[in-house]
């Protein structure tokens, strides 16, 4: 990061909100943003993702009619191209405090994601008082309330065989390895969570860098918690910050008739740097039988498609073309090595 050396105070907050074709509802997220972080020192800085649809023009003239660009409390900046979430983030980040200084936590919001007044205070809150964290991530919720998981447990090959399997007992026997984790009713560490409302100890993107951006969406807050927690960097699950949460704004995926080609990169990318390509393959194979399980649960009982159209088929594929690929000189880790403790 270019500002390491100039440092904020050790409470300042930089919310980095990423827009990508959603300007009114990133407009309305700015909005509940600024009243969140109205008594918080710190600023606001708007990223649109190269939307090319009038986005940044249209949330630079609110803003601008607003009164809100003055004292650089809110900026509004442009990235040249669309790298995905995690490229749009790390724009932000690099960006820094509009003095040039590094603030002390990163704050990343969702354009379909709207704050309460305390949910950015209560993020910074548990981490200034709890120093080895360096994570930490809201309850979610939808606009009717309802419940989002955004406490997770890392995927596995044993997690990717339950997931797909979609029965009790298999569930049962594989509790431990299950990604989506029962919502902790008070503060807890969790392995990651949803960038939709995620606040990073700036401390932490200092020592293992920032998003990976070989990533374009899907799985990138999976890998950045992962390097983090074996850096000696926890992430943690905070139900007393809540957001409420659209979901699928820009990427469509409640829509999908058939998974696009990013979520397989990005599924066997994660798998490949973090445990090895034949760890991928392993997981992917888990994948295909879980899909396979529940396959013949269909054919012998009144199951619902719980996927878009040819997602096996798409996998399967997806998994063969990657075979044929050289080996990319990514980092890998062994498959016994754990997380460092906490700092």
């Amino acid at each position: 990061m270019s500002q390491t050396e100039n440092h904020a105070g050790p409470q300042t907050v930089l919310v980095i909100l990423l827009n990508y074709q959603t300007p009114e509802m990133t407009v309305k997220s700015l909005r509940a943003a600024m009243a969140a972080m109205e008594d918080l020192p710190g600023e606001i800085v708007v990223v649109d993702n190269a939307s090319g649809d009038g986005s940044f023009e249209y949330i630079h003239n609110a803003a601008q009619q607003a009164g809100w660009l003055h004292n650089d409390r809110v900026r509004i900046i442009q990235s040249p191209v669309n790298g995905g979430f995690g490229a749009g983030m790390n724009v932000g980040m690099a960006s820094g405090l509009s003095n040039g200084a590094r603030p002390a936590f990163y704050y990343l919001l969702n354009s379909d994601a709207f704050a309460n007044e305390d949910t950015i205070a209560r993020l910074r809150d548990f981490l200034l008082e709890n120093p080895s964290a360096g994570l930490a991530g809201s309850y979610v919720h939808g606009t009717d309330d309802t419940p989002h998981c955004t406490a997770f447990r890392f995927p596995s090959i044993a997690g990717e065989f339950e997931g797909a399997a979609h029965t009790g007992i298999i569930s049962r026997l594989f509790a431990k390895a299950r990604v989506p984790m029962d919502l902790p009713t008070s503060a807890a560490p969790v392995d990651w969570t949803a960038g939709a409302s995620l606040m990073i100890r700036s401390d932490v993107i200092r020592d293992v860098g920032p998003f990976d951006e070989s990533f374009f969406l899907y799985f990138e807050e999976t890998e950045l918690c992962h390097r983090a927690a074996r850096a000696g960097w926890p992430t943690y699950y905070v139900p007393d910050s809540t957001i409420a949460h659209v979901g699928s704004a820009s990427t469509g995926m409640k829509k999908w008739n058939r998974t696009p080609s990013y979520w397989f990169d990005s599924r066997w990318y994660y798998f490949s740097k973090v445990h090895g390509r034949p760890y991928a393959i392993a997981a992917t194979l888990a994948l295909l039988a879980g899909k396979a399980l529940y396959g013949l649960r269909r054919l012998i009982q009144t199951k619902p498609q719980m996927d878009p159209d040819g997602f096996t088929r798409d996998l399967w594929s997806h998994m063969r073309s990657q075979l044929t690929q050289p080996v990319d000189l990514i980092e890998t880790r062994p498959l016994s090595s754990e997380p460092k403790e906490p700092k």
